[in-house]
Parts: structure tokens; sequence; C-alpha cells
């Protein structure tokens, strides 16, 4: 009886392992998450807190979640070149950030993860002057290898990853909109 039971287990198993990995060949080969806010502070005061790695723990989701996490900034203060890296906890992994564009209107750069799975991304922030006030689209799009479709099956990421964005764009609202309030 206790083998019976065992190898119905152990098919059932087997079926539940075989259905997620078919599952997971039927995702997309990349994925792209994006999320707006209007900020009331204009397009400069905006881009400075973008533009600048040492002005992201004002706003960034990822800079509260791991207090004791490793900073190391390289190249220019800001702008194209800037670079940053991070070596934190399980929260926020190892990684590295370069800024590959940056005007007034879009800064972009290049998202590379080394921990806990290894991840090249693109990442726009768009940054359009709407007069007193300024629209920011922070989105990010990479590839989405075999293990990240795996994660996709149980996760949805636009979900998972556009919570941090939302999270992130609501810091970044408050803290520029807190910078005018007090100029």
């Amino acid at each position: 009886m206790f083998k019976k039971i065992l190898l119905c287990s152990g098919a059932a198993i087997a079926a539940f392992a075989g259905g997620v990995l078919v599952l997971a060949s039927t995702k997309p080969d990349s994925f792209r998450v994006q999320r707006t806010v209007t900020i009331s502070a204009p397009q400069q005061a905006v881009f400075a807190l973008v533009n600048d790695y040492r002005q992201w723990s004002a706003w960034s989701p990822w800079e509260k979640k791991d207090p004791n996490m490793k900073r190391s900034f390289s190249g220019p203060a800001s702008g194209k070149g800037a670079a940053y890296a991070w070596d934190g906890d399980g929260n926020v992994g190892k990684g590295s950030m370069l800024i590959t564009e940056s005007t007034p209107e879009r800064v972009a750069l290049n998202l590379d993860f080394e921990k806990p799975f290894e991840g090249h991304n693109k990442v726009v922030f768009a940054i359009e002057s709407k007069g007193l006030s300024t629209d920011v689209t922070w989105s990010m799009e990479g590839p989405s290898p075999f293990i990240t479709k795996v994660i996709q099956v149980f996760c949805d990421m636009d979900s998972m990853i556009g919570a941090e964005f939302e999270n992130g764009l609501a810091a970044m609202k408050a803290a520029a909109e807190k910078q005018v309030a007090a100029r």
C-alpha cells in the first residue's frame, strides 16, 4: 500500500513539474514593464533625481529593502557614463547600472544583475515637461531566459515589477514636490 502511495505521489509530482515546464515554454521570450506618474515639479527637478545615482536613495524602492547593502559609484557624478553597483541580501541581489543616455527628456541605462539570477535589461526614464508638471514614464525591458519563464508561471512579471515601479514613482513624486515646495 505504501509503495502505491509513493508511486502515485511521484507520478503526480512528475506530472506537475512537466506541466510547469510546458507552461513555461509558452511564455514570451522577452518582457516589458512600464508605469507613468505626473509630478507637480519642473522637468529639471525630476531629471536631477534620475540622472544622479546618489539621488536614488530618495525614491528608489530597492534602496530601502536592504539598509546594509554595499554601494559603489564610478565614472562621472551624473549623466552618461555614471555607474552604480550594489551587493545586498536576497531582497536586492547583486548588480550594476550604467547611464548610457542622458538628456532632460530621457535617461537610459543598462541594468545588469549578477545575483540571484543573471539578467541584462534596458531601463528608460522618459521625462516629459507639461509646463508646471512633468510626466515620468519608467520602463524596463529585457530577455526572458527559461528560468524567468518558469517564474512567470507562478508570478506575473508586470504586476511584480510594476508594483515596485509604482512605489518608486510615488516616492520620486514626493521627493520632487518636496524640493519644489522648499524653494
